[in-house]
């Protein structure tokens, strides 16, 4: 017989013989009668096996099955008031294909306490369990809806080197490796390659790719290694164009999952809620409506962990948003690449996107003109012309251009009110884990 799958079946097959393949979740023995739970990647069903119609070493084999062994089930469907799917699979031949060792090292039950910590550890039987399965069979479709949007937009899908010679980002949270007896450095971002591919031509380009942060964080939002979505578009007005990109690629991707991820949102107990417009707000009037609430911000500081839960918060109450854009961030804090607002030189044309009280998303303007570079650059201690592999990029006819990064983690963390932005990657890097 051929393989189907759990949710192929349905009380349509009553009386069907099918065969299913997965991993024990459950084993009940009462007297006559047993019950074993198989679940395969798609879902779980009970499958009872009767000691008047199952051979009798068959019968007396399924106590002894350890909870996630690999097993096969053959039988016939029957409509089941009792059971949970209103029908079961009524045992008629069963193979052990591999067996589990006892005791497990984590619980793998749907109510299980084993901590992230331990269950990271042991991440492949983590998965296993339905609600942990769910939110990667999300994240995989996260990432085609992604691209799927950009691709709908004109955007080009570039793969840049995570292997660089140096970047335009601060270089204390670079990872320096030994490149053949040369000092190279894991990409902390795909920026100068962004922007080169918008100059040569390509005009609107995106990436999904790992970067690195050489950052001693001990938070539930920040990783050593993540996943990043970036953009960069050439020919905008200014960074409202770049801003109104990610409006719609919040939208459409909410309304995706909502449409497309039902069974994965049910069990998460998740409920999506799609933005009509994201509101946009300086950070300026940030700090205000903060303040009110008792949070004080410096001038020239940005909203810390504190104050971007609060400010969420706040526009939740405002506007019935998740999301807000908040803008003009100060020159001060910026990298030199960033354009200064044409009415007031002491903030960048920048943006960061908030979600649901964390940020997910920075981006902004960039400088195009190299001789305005040049000038910003020193005004940050910089000597670009030292940094030629970027200099040359806007020495040649650079449009105007602006991008952003996303974090993906941070993004499906979001999105699934997940705890920790480890429990939305399959296997975290943080300054302590570098296995499995």
């Amino acid at each position: 017989m051929e393989r189907t799958f759990i949710e192929d079946i349905s009380e349509k097959f009553n009386n069907q013989k099918v065969l299913v393949k997965g991993w024990v979740s459950e084993i009940r023995a009462l007297g006559k009668v047993q019950f074993i739970v198989i679940r395969d990647k798609t879902d779980n069903v009970q499958c009872v096996a009767h000691k008047d119609t199952l051979k009798e070493d068959l019968f007396n084999k399924i106590p002894k099955i350890s909870i996630e062994s690999v097993i096969e089930i053959e039988g016939q469907v029957k409509t089941s008031k009792q059971a949970k799917k209103g029908f079961e699979i009524a045992i008629e031949n069963l193979k052990v294909l591999a067996e589990a060792q006892t005791p497990l090292p984590i619980d793998t039950s749907e109510k299980s306490k084993t901590l992230i910590d331990k269950r990271l550890d042991y991440r492949f039987l983590d998965i296993r369990r339905p609600q942990v399965n769910a939110i990667f069979r999300i994240r995989s479709k996260v990432f085609n809806f992604v691209s799927n949007f950009f691709d709908s937009k004109g955007f080009i899908s570039i793969n840049t080197p995570k292997i660089t010679a140096g970047g335009v980002e601060s270089g204390a949270e670079q990872f320096s490796i030994d490149y053949f007896g040369k000092e190279a450095f894991l990409t902390q971002s795909p920026q100068v390659y962004k922007q080169m591919f918008v100059v040569a031509g390509l005009e609107r380009v995106y990436e999904i790719g790992e970067v690195f942060r050489a950052e001693k964080s001990h938070t539930t939002r920040h990783l050593t290694e993540f996943t990043g979505i970036d953009l960069e578009m050439g020919f905008i007005k200014d960074e409202n164009d770049v801003m109104d990109v990610l409006d719609e690629l919040m939208k459409y991707v909410l309304e995706e999952v909502k449409e497309k991820c039902k069974k994965e949102l049910e069990l998460l107990n998740i409920k999506i809620e799609v933005p009509k417009k994201i509101p946009r707000i300086t950070l300026e009037e940030a700090r205000k409506l903060v303040e009110k609430k008792g949070k004080k911000i410096m001038e020239n500081d940005d909203l810390d962990a504190e104050g971007e839960k609060l400010i969420g918060e706040i526009i939740k109450e405002k506007h019935d948003s998740d999301f807000v854009f908040i803008t003009l961030y100060p020159w001060e804090k910026k990298p030199f690449y960033q354009m200064k607002d044409s009415k007031n030189k002491k903030v960048t044309k920048s943006f960061d996107l908030v979600y649901k009280g964390v940020e997910i998303s920075s981006g902004s303007q960039r400088e195009h003109n190299y001789n305005v570079l040049k000038e910003q650059s020193k005004e940050k201690g910089i000597d670009i012309d030292k940094m030629s592999f970027y200099a040359d990029i806007f020495k040649f006819g650079a449009p105007p251009h602006g991008g952003a990064g996303i974090g993906f983690d941070r993004l499906i963390q979001r999105m699934l009110n997940l705890e920790n932005v480890r429990e939305a990657i399959l296997l975290p890097r943080d300054p302590e884990r570098l296995t499995p």
